[in-house]
């Protein structure tokens, strides 16, 4: 079973030899955003999902651009369709 992981702290992460982990720059306890934020919080998990579907091989780090309180985030418009950050972050690596 593919398994992705959420990090706020990339070192600690890597350390733990995550299998593969999307790493945010947010807040500690906000791993998924912010509160009552959940086009925000959808996003970052499609993410994850988008990873655990499109990620060729373990030991992949994908940093997620998005800022914290500083970014619009529409709806995701189709759950099945792969997030287009992700598949830019596993081309940068491959």
């Amino acid at each position: 079973m593919t398994t992705v992981g959420l990090a706020l702290v990339k070192e600690v992460a890597m350390a733990a030899h995550a299998p593969r982990f999307l790493y945010l720059r947010w807040p500690f306890g906000h791993a998924l955003g912010e509160p009552g934020n959940v086009a925000q919080q959808r996003t970052v998990l499609h993410d994850m999902l988008s990873m655990a579907g499109n990620a060729q091989r373990p030991g992949l780090v994908i940093h997620l651009p998005y800022r914290w309180r500083r970014e619009v985030y529409p709806s995701v418009p189709d759950w099945n369709m792969p997030s287009q950050v992700v598949l830019a972050g596993t081309k940068e690596v491959a």
